[in-house]
């Protein structure tokens, strides 16, 4: 394993593990659920929201459902992480290992608000916690016309979801796998 390789996922996530952890463990000490305030005019916005599933606030079977998610995060966390390992063993675009890096300390955040906030913020036990999301893009904010089937006259806001910093790492580094490292990975 060459070391400058190693480097490039360390670089990647311990600084992006600590923001994200940095941002959440404040958000949470410092605003009530709900709370929002503008960051730049109406399109940027931090607001305080939990997610106690998985995307778009998906939940499924309760605790126990809880518990089976989490344990899920940390298998495919595992893997990637395994992943990791045995890219830095091959010649690939470091570009790669960044996304591929991206995508796990994306994972490994959420991961640790599920397993450790319901003990640390003393809401209930481990593997319980809620993910802690603020990140709130509205850049679009109107209504429906009246005209529309089903919706006329409801309001329309997109960018609707409320997000965190890790989910904006897997993001990031799944949509450069897809966009730059297609072809990379058919060879594979």
């Amino acid at each position: 394993m060459q070391k400058k390789r190693l480097l490039i996922p360390i670089l990647v996530i311990f600084p992006i593990i600590f923001l994200d952890q940095f941002v959440k463990i404040w958000i949470k000490s410092h605003m009530y659920l709900g709370e929002e305030f503008n960051v730049v005019r109406d399109w940027f916005i931090i607001h305080f929201t939990e997610n106690n599933g998985f995307a778009f606030g998906f939940e499924f079977g309760g605790r126990s459902g809880k518990i089976i998610l989490t344990a899920f995060r940390i298998v495919a966390a595992g893997l990637i992480g395994y992943y990791m390992v045995i890219l830095m063993k091959k010649e690939v675009p470091k570009g790669f290992i960044v996304a591929v890096s991206l995508i796990f300390v994306g994972a490994v955040g959420n991961i640790l608000d599920s397993i450790f906030y319901g003990v640390i913020f003393h809401y209930d036990t481990l593997f319980h916690g809620r993910v802690v999301d603020m990140l709130y893009f509205p850049i679009i904010n109107t209504h429906y016309p009246q005209w529309f089937p089903l919706v006329g006259g409801n309001e329309f806001i997109f960018f609707r979801p409320v997000f965190n910093i890790s989910d904006s790492a897997i993001t990031v580094g799944v949509f450069s796998i897809i966009l730059f490292y297609s072809k990379f990975l058919k060879k594979i």
